[in-house]
């Protein structure tokens, strides 16, 4: 996993910002002045390549972690977005880079203009693409334990970013997510998060209904993220135990937060988009019962967060083989109800007497591309979205159920943001190291 195509820097090392922020602001004029025409007609503002008449350059996009969801945002990315170009990969994996960028180039031939020489393989690859002054944006689909510095490095760095969800699995990785929220805003340079639900139509429209009132107050919900299994990778001859770690990197918190974190943040973001601000507190439990023995993840939790105004959501989130599945948050009001599913599963809204007032459909795969397009449309009109901060208040919502149910204690926002010490990834990874696998016993386990 080791490669010689990389050499270790520090991120005081990198390339300096100004030739990137001269691109940018290039993109971001040129892109004004289309926005300016499509203002004073009455349309949708257009990515400045769908206009021939307006010269322009592509928007150049790398890829650091190209494994399955790497994939897929590269593929939503050169789907629903005209004049971009994917110039550079970089993963630990020496053999993904050059196998994603051939899939791709089948798929997008005059989209994909990387050379042998643009892929990048090691722990630190990451850093070839932030030295590239060319790359305006860097989409991050790594495990999510790397995503805040990958990120702050790459704000450092001057770059666009696409960040996966979730933005960090502890409240040190939260603090470092605020740092470079706010660093991308002076920079000018915009952060969009993989939370597709937020521009999904029907979760759009259901949330704009329920602020408006459509239910009456909201007094509470239900929430719940129950899949089936998770894919595990055996221990491949060779590796250490920190290789094997990153490469089955799922099942160590370190670096995926647990399923809490990793995956049902999805329902977490919409809870405190609901509420309009994180949980005040949560108190919960889970186990072990399916996991393979050195998996440090639990495959249950139920947390009952507390928002202001002694609002309660109980969440719930289990991953069992041939377990029922099921996705959605139930909400209730004092005027009425309203579900939001996941994935396609639509949303509706109902009053008392269970009349329905409002549905739509859901598409998912439709929201997967717009939160790319909303990304490179803001930075052709020179005004980057940031949305960071966002994000990571929700990662860390997840963190603190996750907190409260491995210490068997309450949890409170307060202190997870302003007096927890846990870091869990190091500052520092040697991939020859020995590392243990441990697993979360409440009362034992301390909150710290």
């Amino acid at each position: 996993m080791n490669s010689n195509k990389t050499k270790k820097t520090t991120a005081s090392e990198a390339a300096p910002v100004q030739p990137a922020a001269n691109r940018r602001q290039f993109l971001s004029t040129a892109g004004a002045a289309a926005g300016a025409v499509a203002a004073t007609s009455g349309v949708h503002t257009e990515v400045l390549g769908q206009n021939p008449q307006s010269p322009t350059e592509a928007v150049r996009i790398a890829l650091v972690g190209a494994g399955g969801r790497g994939g897929g945002a590269v593929n939503n990315t050169l789907t629903i977005n005209p004049n971009v170009e994917l110039v550079a990969i970089a993963d630990i994996d020496e053999e993904k880079p050059a196998r994603l960028r051939d899939q791709m180039a089948k798929r997008y031939e005059k989209k994909v203009k990387i050379t042998d020489q643009s892929l990048y393989t090691g722990l630190d690859a990451y850093k070839r693409i932030l030295d590239d002054e060319s790359v305006d944006l860097v989409i991050f689909t790594t495990p999510p334990g790397f995503r805040p510095q990958h990120v702050m490095d790459a704000v450092d760095a001057g770059k666009h970013v696409f960040a996966e969800k979730p933005t960090c699995v502890d409240p040190a990785g939260y603090r470092v997510c605020l740092k470079a929220h706010q660093k991308a805003i002076a920079n000018k340079t915009a952060i969009v998060t993989g939370t597709q639900y937020r521009r999904q139509v029907n979760y759009v429209e259901a949330i704009r209904r329920l602020h408006a009132g459509e239910i009456g107050d909201i007094i509470g919900a239900t929430s719940r993220y129950c899949s089936n299994g998770i894919w595990y990778r055996n221990r491949r001859d060779g590796m250490s135990d920190t290789e094997y770690q990153i490469y089955n990197w799922m099942h160590f918190i370190w670096l995926s937060g647990d399923q809490i974190t990793e995956q049902a943040v999805h329902n977490i973001d919409l809870m405190n988009w609901l509420m309009q601000g994180p949980p005040e507190s949560a108190f919960g439990g889970g186990g072990r019962f399916t996991r393979p023995e050195d998996s440090e993840m639990w495959d249950s939790m139920s947390i009952d967060y507390r928002y202001p105004g002694d609002r309660f959501i109980s969440f719930k989130c289990r991953q069992i083989p041939g377990a029922k599945g099921e996705t959605g948050t139930m909400i209730y009001g004092s005027e009425g109800t309203a579900q939001i599913l996941g994935g396609n599963g639509g949303a509706w809204l109902k009053d008392k007497d269970g009349n329905e007032i409002w549905s739509m459909k859901g598409d998912i795969g439709a929201a997967y591309e717009q939160e790319h397009k909303d990304l490179v449309q803001s930075i052709r009109a020179g005004d980057p979205i940031v949305e960071f901060a966002e994000t990571a208040a929700s990662s860390l919502t997840a963190v603190m159920g996750r907190m409260a149910a491995y210490s068997g204690q309450y949890a409170t926002w307060d202190f997870v943001t302003k007096e927890s010490t846990l870091q869990l990834f190091p500052d520092e990874i040697d991939l020859s190291a020995s590392r243990e696998s441990s697993h979360a016993i409440p009362g034992k386990t301390k909150l710290v």
